[in-house]
């Protein structure tokens, strides 16, 4: 049997901040890390070639080739993209009336791009314009979205990590631990 003198109490002690919970600079790279839009960039670029992922390889698909672009097309178009999906456009904290523009402006440049190169492009028919414009201009909105009015600003502030001290005191037999009965 243990002597009761001998346990120890836990005793929750705020934290240095004053019992708020601290934002952990660890989870937030570890978040920035995480938001990869050049990967997105790339799906779309092997898209655009007519390919499918089979295996952790990139397959040509006979089917998708009638309209897939060039390999310059491919990359050009997919390079467009990279200047609205950086790390730092998502984080960044955009208006919409700065949202609209950068979309108007980055769908002007794609359409100059295609009618001027449609040829290295292996642009064939109409259909292929709205095919990319539509990939490029999704894409753009979402990113573009997610700055919007800071909102992966503010997913970062509720990425937090709160830190407790405890401490520990050992019990010592007095006159109010006799009276409530706690031992001494």
């Amino acid at each position: 049997m243990s002597n009761p003198q001998d346990e120890y109490v836990y005793m929750p002690m705020p934290s240095q901040s004053g019992g708020v919970p601290v934002p952990n600079r660890q989870d937030r790279a570890d978040f920035v890390d995480k938001i990869k839009p050049e990967q997105v960039v790339e799906l779309i670029r092997h898209k655009l070639l007519g390919e499918e992922e089979i295996g952790g390889n990139w397959v040509k698909v006979p089917s998708l080739q009638k309209n897939a672009l060039s390999d310059r097309g491919a990359w050009e178009v997919s390079n467009l993209m990279l200047g609205v999906g950086s790390i730092s456009v998502s984080i960044s904290k955009l208006n919409s009336t700065q949202i609209n523009n950068r979309l108007r402006g980055l769908m002007r440049e794609l359409m100059v791009k295609m009618l001027s190169n449609w040829r290295e492009y292996h642009l064939v028919d109409v259909g292929q314009f709205y095919y990319v414009k539509s990939l490029v201009f999704s894409n753009a909105l979402v990113v573009l979205s997610q700055a919007g009015e800071g909102s992966i600003q503010e997913l970062f502030k509720t990425t937090i990590q709160e830190n407790r001290n405890i401490s520990t005191e050992k019990k010592e037999p007095g006159k109010l631990r006799r009276i409530l009965g706690m031992g001494g």
